[in-house]
C-alpha cells in the first residue's frame, strides 16, 4: 500500500489525475497509446497547434511566395520579435529583450563575442565540469579567436559530488582575472537547479557579465532574468516547449545593453525600418532584435509559435507547480517501490534546488534504457550511469508515472535487462 505517507495506489494516482487543472492540454499532443514518454527533457513530443502553426507557414509560403514576408496571417518579416515576446514571460524579461534566432551553441557564439571583452589579467571564463560539452566548445573556441590558451584561461568550477554544484564555488571562481562567466540554470544530468538570482548578483557586484544557459529550464521553470539583472540568456526551445527537433533557439540581452553592437553582426539583426535599404553601414535594431544574423529559419521556427500559445493559457507557474508534484511524486515511488534493487535518486531532493527531471542513478542504467523502451517506456540514458526522467507537465498524468515505475519494478525483479548489452546507442 505505502512507505510512510506514500499512496502507492493507481487509484491514488487517478485521482491527482482527476484534480488536475492542467489535464485537459494532454489531448492537445500525439501520445501513442501504451507507451509513456519520459523523455520530453531532450525532444518535446509534437502537438497538434505546432502542427497547425507550422501547417500555416506552409500555406503561406503557397499562396503568397514572397509576399509571405508581409503577407498571411503571421508574416515572416517579424516572426522572430512575435515569438520573442511570447516567450519572454517564461524568462521574465520584456518582449524587447527577447528574440527567437539561431540555435544554442551560435547564440552562445554570439553573446560571447559581444561580452567577452579580455583585457590586461582579466582574461578569464568561467563555466563548470558538469555543463553540457556543446558549451564548453563554444568557449574554447572563443578563447582560442582571442589568441588565448583553454587550458590556462578556461575556468571549469569542479563538483564536490560528481553530480551537483555548489554557489559558493561557483562565487569563489569569480576573481578579478574573469572577464565572462557562463553557467546552466539546471545541470543536465542530475538536474539541480541553479541559484541564478545570487549568481546574477555575486557577477555584478565583481563587474563581471553572466550568462545562463537555460536549455534545461525554459518551459519548466519560471525565471525572472530582468529582476536578477542576468547580463544574457541562451535556450533550445525543442524540449519543455515542443518545438520540434532542431527547432529556432531563442536568447535574452539585458536592456542595459541594448547600445552595445553585436559582436557577431548580419542583415537581420539590422533596425527593421531600414534593414531593406541595404546600406553597407549596419544600423542594428534597437533591442535584442539586434542579436539575429541571418534570415529567420520561419519552417523550423514556424511549430514554436503553436507550442507557446498553449504555455501562454497554462502558464509557467502552474506549471511549475505541477512539475513539482509529478517529480516529487516519481522519487516517492521510486523509494516506495524499488527500494534494495541499486536505484539512486540523484537530483536534489529540495523543490527550490530541483529542475524538471528525475535523476535515477544505477549501475546497469544503459541496459536497463534499453528495456524501459522495450516495455513501451522512453527515457533518456546519460554515461556513465545515469536514467533521466521527465513527466512532462502539459501531457504526462500522474497514473503514466505510476504506469512507468511499474514496468521498471517489473524489469528489476525479472533482472529482464540482462539481456542487453551493455553499450549506448549512437543517440543515446
Amino acid at each position: 500500500m505505502s512507505v510512510g505517507t506514500v499512496d502507492t495506489t493507481r487509484n491514488y494516482a487517478k485521482a491527482m489525475d482527476r484534480e488536475d487543472e492542467l489535464a485537459s492540454f494532454r489531448k492537445e499532443f500525439y501520445l501513442k497509446d501504451g507507451a509513456i514518454y519520459m523523455d520530453g527533457n531532450s525532444l518535446g513530443l509534437m502537438s497538434k497547434r505546432a502542427e497547425k502553426s507550422l501547417t500555416v507557414a506552409m500555406d503561406t509560403w503557397r499562396n503568397f511566395g514572397i509576399d509571405g514576408w508581409t503577407e498571411g496571417d503571421a508574416p515572416w518579416f517579424d516572426y522572430s520579435e512575435r515569438l520573442g515576446a511570447m516567450m519572454a514571460p517564461l524568462v521574465g524579461a520584456s518582449a524587447e529583450e527577447v528574440i527567437a534566432t539561431g540555435s544554442t551553441t551560435t547564440n552562445i557564439h554570439q553573446l560571447a563575442a559581444t561580452f567577452y571583452k579580455p583585457e590586461g589579467k582579466r582574461a578569464k571564463i568561467v563555466a563548470d565540469e558538469l555543463t553540457f560539452p556543446s558549451d564548453i566548445y563554444a568557449l574554447q573556441s572563443q578563447l582560442r579567436l582571442h589568441g588565448l590558451n583553454p587550458d590556462e584561461h578556461l575556468i571549469r568550477v569542479p563538483s564536490r559530488d560528481g553530480r551537483t554544484l555548489d554557489e559558493e564555488d561557483l562565487i569563489a571562481a569569480m576573481t578579478d582575472e574573469v572577464a565572462l562567466v557562463l553557467l546552466p540554470s539546471v545541470l543536465y544530468r542530475s538536474g539541480q537547479l541553479l541559484d541564478m538570482a545570487r549568481l546574477s548578483s555575486a557577477a555584478r557586484e565583481r563587474n563581471i557579465p553572466i550568462g545562463f544557459d537555460l536549455c534545461h529550464s525554459i518551459g519548466a521553470i519560471p525565471h525572472e532574468l530582468s529582476q536578477w539583472d542576468a547580463d544574457f540568456a541562451v535556450w533550445c526551445n525543442y524540449k519543455y516547449l515542443n518545438a520540434g527537433p532542431g527547432s529556432v533557439a531563442g536568447l535574452f540581452v539585458n536592456r542595459r545593453h541594448f547600445s552595445k553592437v553585436p559582436g557577431l553582426t548580419g542583415w537581420f539583426g539590422s533596425k527593421k525600418e531600414v534593414q531593406f535599404e541595404l546600406d553597407h553601414q549596419l544600423t542594428p535594431a534597437e533591442d535584442a532584435g539586434a542579436y539575429q544574423i541571418g534570415t529567420p529559419h520561419i519552417l523550423s521556427a514556424a511549430p514554436l509559435l503553436g507550442s507557446l500559445e498553449m504555455f501562454r493559457e497554462a502558464e509557467i507557474g502552474r506549471l511549475r507547480e505541477k512539475s513539482l508534484r509529478l517529480t516529487r511524486y516519481l522519487m516517492d515511488l521510486v523509494e516506495s517501490e524499488l527500494s534494495g534493487m541499486g536505484f539512486a535518486i540523484g537530483n536534489p531532493n529540495e523543490d527550490y534546488r530541483r529542475g524538471g527531471h528525475v535523476c535515477l542513478v544505477h549501475d546497469e542504467a544503459v541496459r536497463i534504457c534499453k528495456a524501459l523502451k522495450d516495455n513501451a517506456v522512453v527515457p533518456d540514458f546519460r554515461a556513465p550511469d545515469v536514467i533521466r526522467l521527465a513527466p512532462i507537465s502539459l501531457y504526462t498524468s500522474f497514473e503514466d508515472v505510476w504506469d512507468m515505475v511499474q514496468r521498471l519494478k517489473v524489469i528489476m525483479e525479472e533482472k529482464q535487462y540482462e539481456r542487453y548489452e551493455k553499450k549506448r546507442g549512437v543517440v543515446a
